[in-house]
């Protein structure tokens, strides 16, 4: 059984999202972080994050994608690696962050990436509420505070602003999707496995949701 936190606009999900999707009705939106195979530990960090749980391959991210492609409306967007095109289904864009500093990778023998991409599926209901935006984002990247690959909220909310209606982000992680979703004052739902980061979100969005109110 699913813990469950009803946090203003949000509904948080405490468990596994393969457990948690069949029981949800359709939304509008899927933004996601989700473990897709570069089986990530932090090593350079004071304080090391724990590896990321679910993180030796792709499995997970290519079956809440397809999932999202059948019960989304409006769109999905999923970040990954540019290598995840041979495993995710085929995009209809890729959308480049470029970041402030360089990403891990071999040290000797590749490019030192300064770019993370997201996969982008148009679905039914999709249209862009402003000027279509380009497939280039720059935005610093955060100092991974709360999440060993923590998205900036700048980021974040520039992403939601290209969506409408319910987001869904089965991937919470600690909850930067969710804190940008309740800034722009849009109805979020997250669900998040790992009990730690489920608590920092669930303080994070509060915290937003606080904000929110206040003016």
């Amino acid at each position: 059984m699913s813990q469950v936190e009803i946090i203003g606009n949000a509904t948080l999900y405490l468990g596994d999202c393969a457990d948690v999707l069949p029981t949800l009705d359709k939304v509008d939106a899927v933004i996601t972080d989700p473990p897709y195979g570069m089986k990530f530990q932090s090593n350079h960090r004071m304080v090391k994050h724990e590896k990321i749980y679910n993180d030796e391959n792709d499995d997970l991210a290519v079956a809440v994608i397809k999932w999202g492609l059948e019960n989304a409306k409006h769109s999905v967007y999923a970040f990954g690696r540019w290598d995840n095109i041979y495993g995710y289904p085929k995009p209809k864009s890729l959308i480049t962050w470029v970041k402030n500093n360089w990403s891990m990778g071999d040290l000797h023998h590749e490019h030192a990436r300064q770019t993370e991409v997201a996969f982008f599926y148009p679905l039914q209901d999709h249209q862009f509420f402003n000027k279509r935006p380009s497939d280039v984002i720059y935005w610093q990247r955060t100092g991974n505070e709360f999440h060993p690959t923590e998205k900036p909220v700048g980021l974040m909310r520039e992403f939601v602003s290209w969506t409408s209606g319910v987001i869904l982000d089965p991937f919470m992680g600690s909850g930067t999707t969710g804190v940008a979703a309740v800034e722009m004052k849009r109805q979020f739902i997250g669900i998040e496995k790992e009990q730690k980061y489920f608590d920092i979100a669930c303080k994070r969005i509060e915290d937003a949701q606080r904000q929110e109110c206040l003016f």
